[in-house]
C-alpha cells in the first residue's frame, strides 16, 4: 500500500496549483473588469480593479452595434460545427480501422498519421492557399472548413480509445450480422462518447480561436470569424475605446469557457481513458 502524502506536501501542492490557476485566470478577470469601465478609468496612473463608474451597458452596446459581432459569432459557430462534423465522419472510421482491423500497409499508414501530427498547418498554408485559389474557393466559408476535415489528432485520440474497447464486443456484433460501417456508428460511436467529447472541445477551441487561417483566406468582413472580427472592431475603433473592445472579447471568449465548464468531467475522462493503451 502506498502511504498518504504528508500535510506539508499536500499544502505545497495546493499552493502551486492555486497559484498557477490565479496566474492563468488573471488576464480573463482583468478583461472582464475592463469591459465594465469607462474610457477615463482604463488608463490611469494607479491600478483600480473595480470601476468607480459602471459603463457596462455602453460598452456592450457599442460592441454589438459598432460591428456585426453577432454575425461573427454565428460564422464561428457555423464553421466550428461544420469542421467538427466532417472531422468525426473521417476520424471515426479511420481510427476504427487502425485499432481493430488488419490490412496491408497498416503500419505505414499509422506512421503517416503520426508524421502528420508533427506538421503544423501553418507549414502547408501556402500550398493550401494556392489550391483553394485554383478551385475558386477563396473568401468563402468553405475555405475555412475544407482544409481541416482530416484531423490526424482526431484519428490518434479515437484510435487510442478504441484500443481499450474489448474485441469480444466487436465479435459479438459481427456474429449478429452487423457490417463494419454499422460497427463504427452503432457500437464504437456510443462507446467512445467521452473521447469524442474531449476531441470536440479541442477542435472547437482551436478553430474558434484561429486567427491565422481566416486572415489569410477571408477578405469580406461579413464572412469573418470571431478573432478576425475583433481585428475589424479594433480597426473601426482605431484602438482607442478599449472598453467596447474588451466587451466584444468577453462575448467571444464566454462560449468557450461555458462549454468547458459544462463538459469538464467528460473532457477529463476522455483524455485519461484515451491514453490507457498504446
Amino acid at each position: 500500500m502506498t502511504s498518504r502524502p504528508s500535510f506539508l506536501f499536500r499544502l505545497f501542492r495546493h499552493l502551486v496549483l492555486g497559484g498557477g490557476a490565479v496566474l492563468f485566470l488573471l488576464p480573463f478577470v482583468w478583461m472582464v473588469l475592463t469591459s465594465l469601465k469607462p474610457a477615463d478609468e482604463i488608463f490611469t496612473s494607479t491600478v483600480h480593479w473595480f470601476p468607480t463608474q459602471w459603463a457596462a451597458i455602453d460598452n456592450y452596446t457599442q460592441a454589438l452595434t459598432q460591428v456585426p459581432l453577432l454575425r461573427y459569432l454565428g460564422n464561428g459557430v457555423l464553421v466550428c460545427t461544420a469542421i467538427l462534423l466532417l472531422q468525426i465522419v473521417v476520424a471515426l472510421p479511420a481510427a476504427y480501422a487502425f485499432a481493430k482491423l488488419d490490412f496491408r500497409g497498416k503500419q505505414w499508414g499509422w506512421r503517416l498519421v503520426m508524421l502528420a501530427l508533427m506538421i503544423p498547418y501553418q507549414a502547408i498554408a501556402i500550398p493550401l492557399y494556392v489550391m483553394l485559389h485554383w478551385v475558386g474557393l477563396l473568401d468563402t466559408l468553405a475555405a475555412l472548413v475544407l482544409p481541416f476535415t482530416l484531423s490526424a489528432f482526431g484519428i490518434f485520440l479515437m484510435r487510442q480509445f478504441f484500443k481499450t474497447i474489448p474485441d469480444d464486443l466487436i465479435h459479438a456484433a459481427r456474429l449478429d450480422g452487423m457490417s463494419e460501417i454499422g460497427l463504427v456508428w452503432r457500437v464504437m460511436l456510443p462507446a467512445a462518447l467521452p473521447a469524442l467529447l474531449a476531441f470536440s472541445i479541442f477542435s472547437v477551441v482551436a478553430h474558434w480561436n484561429d486567427y491565422f487561417w481566416p486572415l489569410l483566406v477571408i477578405s469580406s468582413p461579413e464572412l469573418a470569424t470571431p478573432p478576425l472580427g475583433t481585428m475589424f472592431f479594433r480597426n473601426e475603433e482605431a484602438g482607442i475605446h478599449y472598453g467596447p473592445l474588451m466587451a466584444g472579447t468577453v462575448m467571444i471568449t464566454a462560449p468557450l469557457l461555458l462549454l468547458f465548464i459544462i463538459a469538464q468531467k467528460r473532457f477529463i475522462d476522455g483524455v485519461t481513458l484515451s491514453g490507457v493503451k498504446g
